[in-house]
């Protein structure tokens, strides 16, 4: 079975996410790992004297011994792939291999393989979700203090700091990272239950062993690292793939709001971030002086993707009909995979856009010059009530002013507002020139932003110790 560009290849075979998460789930792995699920259940069926240690050792010997391209003419005429890989593996062992899968079902190797590479999977994850934090929590450190220009409705609203900012993306990382860790904890695999969960068939063979079927299930789990599911019927609930895929598609979320983010404040009106952008990097094939903001625009798009799939996952988990039904094996062969695949390369990507990124304090500058004197009119109004003007009045007039500041700032011009507020006759009687060219200094009207956001940092920081 070998591929070239020749043929159709998936994006993530090749372009999207790291070779840590392509190792775990290639094909490779997950027929080394079925073997070390029949490896696992042969040395607790070893222990109940049902097996002897010259077999199981005659398993371990071949382990690694995958022949994928015998396995597939096996499967050519057996139509089962489980059946393939276990005649494979039998040819390679004169000594063990009669006794592979004694007593077990397909769904006890498979969801046992499952489970092992979902949790090595999100483990992964993990990994990489630290190192962005701690990419993040740098960030917000290093901009805790730089006002800028904040937005609602995409709309100029009151000043922030960038810190502030960042600490919001900072905060709905670390619940998805501990989002991640609870599940990591609770990931489980079928365990060995046979073909309706009820153990039958573990329960007939050690029959008069002394050894229950439920003694043998703890031994073969705890030989692989991981616990199994207390209650199965043919395969693990997909309830577990239901949330898993929740977990993956907050990451996203998050993600894409940031990227969102990005490549609003990459545009030219803003001009505030870039992405970093390289010496012979081109933007566009068709307009050489563009810089497009391609690499959050990737992660928007692989992040939609991920969204989907807890639909799919949710179809399986509440349409498996009784104990079981097959409809799902074919969906969970890509979506699982590609979930993880893609995740892992939107991680990567922020990781490596928040640490190169380009930020224009001129431009942060000009936007505040153009937009902050709008916000801090709101100090102006509470400096005139505190001075005995009717609020009332004191917003009729802070409202015409600005009024003739905007048409200033749609025509182009320098926003006058500053000075049309310190120069007007009304506010004078209540407050002095200096006194209001104070107040409508609009980097000061940032309430406790940087204080707050420096206390993210600090808990990013102390939630990964």
């Amino acid at each position: 079975m070998t591929f070239s560009h020749e043929t159709y290849i998936s994006p993530f075979t090749w372009r999207y996410g790291s070779a840590e998460m392509r190792h775990i789930w290639s094909e490779q792995n997950k027929r080394k790992q079925m073997r070390q699920v029949w490896i696992a259940l042969a040395t607790a069926q070893q222990q109940a004297g049902l097996v002897s240690a010259e077999q199981v050792a005659d398993l371990n010997a071949q382990a690694d011994n995958i022949d994928i391209e015998r396995a597939q003419e096996i499967e050519k005429e057996t139509r089962h792939d489980v059946m393939a890989e276990i005649r494979a593996y039998a040819e390679q062992c004169p000594v063990g291999g009669g006794i592979i899968h004694w007593g077990a079902t397909s769904a006890d190797v498979n969801d046992n393989v499952y489970g092992i590479r979902l949790k090595a999977s999100l483990q992964h994850l993990a990994t990489q979700m630290e190192e962005l934090l701690a990419v993040v929590a740098d960030k917000i450190d290093a901009t805790a203090d730089m006002t800028v220009m904040a937005h609602t409705h995409i709309q100029p609203a009151e000043p922030s700091t960038l810190g502030h900012r960042f600490a919001v993306y900072g905060q709905d990382l670390l619940a998805d990272y501990e989002d991640l860790q609870r599940m990591i904890g609770r990931v489980r695999g079928k365990g060995f239950k046979g073909a309706v969960g009820t153990q039958a068939s573990y329960d007939e063979i050690l029959h008069g062993t002394g050894m229950t079927a439920q003694q043998m299930e703890f031994i073969a789990m705890d030989q692989l690292g991981i616990e199994a599911f207390p209650i199965s019927t043919q395969t693990y609930t997909r309830q577990q793939d239901i949330r898993i895929m929740n977990v993956l598609s907050g990451i996203a979320s998050s993600l894409h709001k940031w990227a969102m983010d990005f490549r609003v404040l990459q545009s030219p009106p803003f001009g505030e971030w870039a992405e970093p952008f390289g010496k012979n990097q081109v933007g566009s094939s068709a307009m050489p002086f563009k810089r497009n903001p391609i690499n959050t625009e990737n992660i928007c798009s692989l992040a939609r993707y991920i969204a989907s799939l807890p639909a799919v996952a949710w179809d399986n988990a509440s349409q498996a009909i009784l104990e079981r039904s097959l409809d799902d094996s074919a969906n969970r062969r890509v979506f699982m995979p590609e979930g993880f695949l893609a995740t892992d390369e939107i991680i990567r990507r922020a990781t490596r856009i928040m640490r190169e990124m380009v930020i224009d304090e001129a431009q942060i500058g000009r936007n505040l010059a153009t937009y902050g004197p709008f916000a801090a009119t709101e100090k102006v109004l509470m400096g005139l009530v505190a001075k005995g003007a009717s609020r009332q009045d004191g917003h009729e007039w802070l409202r015409e002013l600005s009024l003739q500041a905007w048409q200033a700032v749609r025509e182009g011009r320098p926003n006058p507002l500053v000075d049309l507020v310190a120069n007007d006759r009304e506010l004078q009687n209540y407050l002095s020139q200096d006194e209001l060219q104070e107040l409508m200094q609009a980097e000061a009207h940032v309430g406790t932003a940087a204080e707050r956001a420096r206390d993210m940092a600090e808990l990013i920081r102390s939630s990964m110790d």
